[in-house]
């Protein structure tokens, strides 16, 4: 295949060009809205118009950002909160101390605030933020009403500054005679627990429920399998998070973050512990035969020991072979005294001891093979064979693994509605975190999906379209990548550079000198070239045998003559 050279330059500039063009228009085009938040062309309008003061706050430049108006709930909810006004009027901090606390930091005195993201902010859009590292938060606040069964619980989160170890989760406080927001702490009484945790590089989305025990009325917590999907990103890239969590009728359950899917279960058949315990239990009462034998092998009863097994045999010999080098130094030392030591001031033989120069490495011995007395080096023994055992065989009295017998667990129940747990009364954050600016947002409780996802379209969906808009290109999203992990570069390369090489090596026509060419235009074909030295050999053969004949019949003629 043969192309000239100025197509593939002009190939390779034009798709340099596309790129440079598609990158511009990246970054100057109007933020898009996904049809998954459910917004007409009204709304549209709203989102895309300009707001210069955004720019300033997040530090970018020329940027389509948003107008925003506080979410109202579009149904019944138990519970919605925005703080877009500002104030915590509706929300009690705890004013009590932890029990198991060290005095020190057992109370809950982390400050909290209502202030709008660091960046990508949405003018107008305010959130709860945790204030303080190393210390104990806690506040809530009371439901419209105490809520029970099929319920969703949303929340957004934002780890402004990264987290080291620390929870953002949310209690939903059990509706109790003596709750009392004021003390609220670690052991309040909690249905439901749910939201994101952290500590050194586990990353959980916690669900626990608590359940009480029909029978003695104990309460149990019960803990949900682990996300379905690495939870590291949701951690870590300083964005705002939706954290969903929906209850159905039929002990379904399913967490959502940003309105994906990241694990789902059944309350009956998905946590741990078990909701219900085993019907049937080992009998504590019982135990195993003295005469119950559980070797499925023994030694070989009629197995001897042969005569020629020596068990005293080393595994190690000397290796008779091997001789002294000529340079090793036998009236040397390996380690001397270090002759430029000196004896510390301050050193009191009376309590140190007789002082003695540290060991230094003989320098004599640099220059030999070795100093010291010499010895032979240990190899393995070729008659070593160590001690003699029998060999296993099958165990005709093999009776099995013994297992106590079952007996029906007097502790037994069956709860097939764990979906119905102890009613809520009050939502709160109960929390320790090493790191602070923790962001909470748009909190809703309700009974209605339709409720749900309108009120996230609203708020949510906002923080979704100015982080978008905000974001770099695909140009400076790789350098970024580039700069925390250098070996993409060698990536780049290969992936610009390895095309490329490919193209110029197929397609580069090759260069043919003109003298060459003219040559081989008045070449001869090799097979007629050939033909004409075999026949003209045939013609000299033919020829010598003519002259050889009449050379015959001269020297004939001169005979009789």
């Amino acid at each position: 295949m043969r192309l000239d050279w100025g197509w593939l330059r002009n190939a390779l500039l034009l798709s340099l060009l596309l790129g440079l063009g598609r990158a511009h228009d990246d970054s100057e085009a109007d933020v898009e809205v996904e049809d998954s938040l459910g917004l007409d062309d009204e709304e549209m309008r709203v989102l895309m118009s300009e707001d210069e003061a955004i720019a300033k706050r997040t530090n970018v430049a020329s940027k389509k950002t948003v107008t925003y108006k506080t979410p109202v709930p579009t149904g019944e909810v138990y519970f919605a909160e925005t703080f877009d006004d500002g104030s915590l009027e509706r929300w009690q901090q705890s004013k009590t101390v932890k029990g198991d606390a060290d005095d020190e930091i057992a109370k809950y005195d982390g400050k909290w605030s209502v202030e709008a993201l660091k960046e990508n902010t949405v003018p107008g859009d305010k959130g709860l933020v945790l204030k303080s590292r190393a210390k104990h938060h806690a506040i809530s606040a009371l439901l419209h009403k105490p809520l029970c069964f099929r319920t969703i619980r949303w929340y957004e989160v934002n780890f402004q500054d990264g987290i080291d170890c620390g929870g953002a989760y949310i209690k939903l406080l059990s509706h109790t005679d003596d709750l009392n927001l004021e003390q609220f702490h670690d052991r309040t009484p909690y249905s439901i627990m749910f939201g994101p945790d952290k500590c050194g590089e586990d990353y959980k989305l916690h669900f626990i429920f608590r359940h009480t025990n029909p029978l003695n009325k104990d309460i149990e917590e019960k803990h949900a399998k682990r996300a379905d999907v690495d939870l590291k990103k949701f951690y870590t890239d300083k964005k705002t998070h939706l954290y969903t969590l929906v209850l159905n009728p039929d002990n379904s359950y399913e967490m959502f973050i940003d309105q994906s899917s990241v694990s789902r279960g059944n309350l009956l058949f998905d946590v741990i512990p078990p909701v219900n315990p085993a019907r049937d239990i080992d009998d504590p009462s019982d135990s195993k035969p003295a005469d119950w034998d559980e070797r499925a092998k023994i030694p070989d009863p009629e197995a001897v020991k042969p005569d020629d097994w020596d068990e005293e045999a080393p595994a190690k010999i000397e290796d008779s072979n091997a001789i002294k080098p000529e340079s090793w130094l036998d009236d040397e030392l390996a380690f001397v005294p270090d002759p430029s030591a000196e004896k510390p001031e301050d050193w009191d033989e009376e309590m140190d001891g007789e002082w003695e120069a540290p060991q230094i490495p003989n320098p004599v011995c640099e220059t030999a093979l070795g100093c010291g007395e010499w010895k032979r080096p240990m190899i393995n023994n070729p008659q070593y064979k160590g001690k003699w055992k029998a060999p296993l065989v099958d165990n005709p009295n093999y009776q099995g693994v013994w297992k106590p017998r079952k007996i029906q667990n007097p502790e037994f129940f069956e709860d097939l509605h764990p979906f119905r747990m102890s009613p809520f009364r009050a939502i709160g954050l109960e929390l320790w975190s090493m790191t602070s600016d923790i962001y909470f947002d748009n909190f809703i409780v309700t009974s209605h999906k339709e409720v749900a996802d309108r009120w996230a379209s609203d708020s949510w969906g906002l923080k979704k379209l100015v982080a978008s808009a905000n974001e770099p290109g695909i140009f400076a999203q790789l350098m970024i990548a580039a700069e925390e992990r250098p070996w993409l570069w060698i990536v780049y390369v290969l992936t610009v550079g390895l095309p490329v090489g490919l193209m110029v090596l197929f397609c580069w026509p090759k260069k043919t000198e003109e003298n060459d060419y003219v040559y081989k235009k008045v070449d001869l074909p090799s097979e007629d070239v050939e033909e004409e030295e075999e026949e003209e050999e045939e013609d000299e053969a033919a020829l010598g045998e003519d002259q050889g004949a009449e050379n015959g019949d001269a020297a004939q003629a001169e005979g009789k003559n």
